[in-house]
Parts: structure tokens; C-alpha cells; sequence
């Protein structure tokens, strides 16, 4: 038998691509885990691992070669990455997800001897490789914003361009969360990430909103000499999903927007724009049950939408003149993502409108991020302080990621040439 060797390529690639995994020089049928382990940009340790014997040759391919236990079962390429975890000596539900997008995150493949289950000591190591996965392609610049009100940071591909402009948001954990926008300026976007709240001088708590201040942003990127005209795109996900929504409705310059989780009401902070205001639905958190575990479950928590008492909340989409790609989760357990869904088509045909798109996902849960991104059934909440259930089954979330990104990028092309 000769000495093991494993080859994981490209041994640095975009975060959002497939590696291909293999093993050599293994016994035939002889069982080894694969695990992965990788740090985030605060040192926290989070790894993954997986059951697989080696064919008759002696040899593995994570692209044909099914697991048969660990983290996650079947063929997998992608699993040792979707299912990075935090160890067990850190603390439970935090993300792994870059705070920096200019380093790369590394990821270091180990083969061990034997099959040996999550958390236990694994055998000794017969062969191992590092990853680097890249969230800025080369050649791609991150310029921070300071533009009147605006803060943020607009990401441009390599190139003369012009390129389609779209502004990405995410939801209540407020701040500036970058590495969607990297990714889509590698895949060839201008990528404006807005924060709204609690970064710099924006304010510290969403208490209130105008949507003047996305209207500028929306003008900003638009009047940008590397942007395609005329109109620019817009994603969110879970309170920036409902943004996005806002923004094509009222904003002109707004001509596609992707909400990924998203309510079709107004939610939480009031939302001013000139003399108008949304109210926003409250959250009654008499209706958050908490497991034993100390899981706070806050699915039911937010008012009923379809409640005339509501009305006034509802984002009345059926003004925008763009296109609409709703993105679901059927399993989120954040709030009735499905539901929300539903109610914005169906107010939409009422109009006579037919101006959208839906993806829903069964078995995927609340974040639906680019693909390969960690599954986090359960996230530390930023606002609360408390574990928050998002929901999902690990292997259908990471499928919808990895379909969802394709389409996502598909729609904006489509939309903003």
C-alpha cells in the first residue's frame, strides 16, 4: 500500500464554486473520515466531518462517492463546507461568516483513519490539503462610502464595465455584512452593501427608517460612471428583503428586486418616505416559546398581516414597475416567509400583475445565502441576545443555496442587462 494522498481543487477559489475532492492511495474498501476545519476572523474553530470507504482501487471522489455517516449522508461534494459547524469547545449558534472579504477564508481537508463519529477524537491523519475560498475575485476593488447620508461599501469588478448595479442588504443584525456583495462583483455586478443601522454614524437601534436615505443610495449607484442604466437591482433578505420591496414600489430607479425571506408588510420600525409612513407590525413576544434547550422559537410572534387591523402595513407592490424574484424557505422558523410570499403574489394577480417570480424551497429554513455558506439552524440573535431557531434541514438548505444563486444572478442579468 503506498502512502495516502489528497487533492482538493482549485486550492483557491471564489467562496461560491465547487471544489473537487479526492483521495488516493488508500486500502481497497478501507474507511476513513474526511473532516474539515476552519477558523472564523475572531478565532473561533468550527469543523465538519464524514464517513466514506475507499473503492476497489483504493480510492475516493466526494463528487461520486456517497457518505455513509458524520454530518451528512449521500454524495455530497460540497458537505465537508456546508456543514462546518462550531467545535465543541466553542460556543454553540454563531455563523461562520466572513467579517472581511479582502482574506481568504482557509479551509484545511484532513483524511482520518476509521470511522469516528462528530465530536470524537478522530484517528490518526494519513493525508490533508488547505482550501482557500476567495470572496473578491482579482482585479476586483471595494471602495468604502461616504456619500452624503450613505454609508457602505460598493464592490466593482475588474474592467471598464459598465456593469448592472445592484445594493445589497441584510436584515436586523443591522452593521455592514459585505461577502454577498463581494461575491457579485466577482460574478460581475457593481455591488453597493448598505447598512441601515448601527454602523458609524447611522443610527445605533431601527427605532424608524426613511426610505429618502435608500433613495439616495439608489441615485448613487445609479449616477455611477461604471453602472449600466437606466435602472439598478436590489436584494435583501429577511428585514432587507421587505427594503427591497419598499424600494421598487416607490422608487423609480429601482427595476428588480430579490427578496430572500421576506414579509410583503412593513415590519418593526415605521417607514417614512415625504408625507407617507408604513406603520410597521409589531412583534408580540407573549407568543415566543422557548425550548428546553433554551431555543427561542419566535414563529408565531409577529402580527398577522392579513389582519385588517394591519393594512396599513402592507407594502403595496402592485406600484412597482420592475420584476419581482421572491426566494422562500417552506421550513423558515423565523416567520411565515411562504405565506408572506404568497400574499405578495396574490396581491400582485389582483392587479392584473405578473411581474414575478417565486423559488420556494422545502426543507430550507431563513438565511438562504451564496452557496456552501455554513448551515446555522439555530443563530445567536444579535438584538435579542438570545439563540434564535431559523430553521431548515441542513443538506435541502444547502441545495437551495446552491440553486437559488444561479437564478438569483439569471434574474438580475435579465433585468439590468
Amino acid at each position: 500500500r503506498g502512502t495516502a494522498s489528497l487533492a482538493v481543487s482549485p486550492a483557491a477559489g471564489p467562496a461560491d464554486e465547487q471544489v473537487e475532492t479526492r483521495v488516493a492511495g488508500l486500502s481497497p474498501g478501507q474507511p476513513v473520515t474526511l473532516r474539515a476545519v476552519a477558523a472564523d476572523d475572531r478565532g473561533c474553530l468550527f469543523q465538519s466531518c464524514a464517513h466514506y470507504r475507499a473503492d476497489g482501487r483504493g480510492e475516493l471522489h466526494l463528487g461520486t462517492d456517497a457518505s455513509h455517516g458524520g454530518d451528512y449522508t449521500g454524495v455530497e461534494p460540497m458537505g465537508l463546507f456546508w456543514s462546518l459547524a462550531p467545535a465543541g469547545m466553542e460556543k454553540p449558534y454563531q455563523r461562520l461568516v466572513p467579517r472581511s472579504t479582502s482574506a481568504p477564508m482557509k479551509v484545511e481537508v484532513l483524511v482520518h483513519q476509521g470511522h469516528s463519529p462528530p465530536g470524537a477524537m478522530p484517528g490518526p491523519v494519513v493525508a490533508k490539503a488547505e482550501v482557500q475560498r476567495l470572496f473578491t475575485a482579482p482585479g476586483v476593488r471595494r471602495i468604502r462610502l461616504k456619500e452624503g447620508v450613505v454609508r457602505g461599501s460598493l464592490f466593482l469588478p475588474p474592467g471598464d464595465g459598465p456593469f448592472p448595479g445592484v445594493i445589497d442588504m441584510y436584515g436586523d443584525e443591522g452593521g455592514l455584512i459585505e461577502f454577498r456583495s463581494s461575491l457579485l462583483a466577482t460574478r460581475g455586478f457593481a455591488a453597493l452593501s448598505l447598512p441601515y443601522f448601527d454602523f458609524e454614524d447611522l443610527p445605533r437601534v431601527m427605532k424608524e427608517l426613511k426610505l429618502e436615505y435608500f433613495e439616495e443610495a439608489a441615485r448613487f449607484l445609479q449616477r455611477h460612471p461604471k453602472v449600466k442604466g437606466p435602472g439598478v437591482g436590489v436584494i435583501g433578505t429577511g428585514k432587507g428583503a421587505e427594503l427591497a420591496l419598499s424600494m421598487i414600489t416607490f422608487l423609480p430607479e429601482v427595476v428588480a428586486a430579490v427578496s430572500i425571506s421576506g414579509c410583503s408588510s412593513n415590519t418593526v420600525a415605521d417607514l417614512h418616505y415625504g408625507e407617507m409612513t408604513l406603520p410597521g407590525l409589531r412583534f408580540d413576544m407573549n407568543k415566543v416559546s422557548v425550548s428546553d434547550t433554551g431555543v427561542f422559537d419566535v414563529f408565531e410572534a409577529l402580527d398577522d398581516p392579513t389582519n385588517p387591523a394591519n393594512s396599513a402595513c402592507v407594502i403595496p407592490i402592485e406600484k412597482a414597475e420592475g420584476h419581482f424574484l421572491l426566494v422562500v424557505g417552506e421550513d423558515d422558523r423565523m416567520w411565515k416567509s411562504s405565506l408572506y410570499a404568497e400574499l405578495a403574489i396574490r396581491r400582485l394577480r389582483q392587479h392584473g400583475k405578473e411581474n414575478f417570480e417565486l423559488l420556494s424551497y422545502p426543507g430550507a429554513g431563513h438565511r438562504i445565502d451564496p452557496p456552501s455558506t455554513p448551515f446555522c439552524q439555530v443563530a445567536m440573535d444579535r438584538v435579542l441576545g438570545v439563540p434564535v431557531l431559523g430553521g431548515g434541514e441542513s443538506k435541502a438548505h444547502a441545495h437551495a443555496q446552491e440553486h437559488s444563486w444561479g437564478k438569483i444572478q439569471e434574474f438580475l442579468h435579465l433585468h439590468l442587462g
